[in-house]
């Protein structure tokens, strides 16, 4: 019980450093934070098993684990502006409607 609890508040502290060091406006509640970093350290964990610099039985360390919490929101930020049709015009060209002729 007191892993889970452990392992909680360590995703927790990933995701609020990842969304610290990622760029851009993040509108996700505190829940949200702490699965991003429980989801991105069990992914650097995976990755690094797969690539050999984990035994079997080795969880990912800090830095892994948040350098996987910074893809994943990497990732869910791209995936979530492709989703809202972000415009490519500039800021000036919105407020100004363009002149038909």
């Amino acid at each position: 019980m007191f892993h889970l609890i452990g392992f909680i508040i360590f995703g927790f502290v990933v995701g609020l450093i990842a969304r610290a060091v990622t760029p851009g406006r993040d509108d996700m509640s505190l829940g949200v934070t702490a699965i991003l970093g429980i989801v991105g350290a069990l992914v650097a964990g995976w990755l690094g098993r797969a690539l050999g610099w984990y035994g079997p039985d080795d969880s990912a360390g800090f830095i892994m684990s948040t350098v996987g919490a910074v893809v994943l929101l990497l990732a869910y930020n791209f995936i979530s502006k492709r989703r809202k049709g972000v415009s490519t015009r500039s800021k000036s060209d919105r407020d100004f409607p363009r002149k038909v002729a």
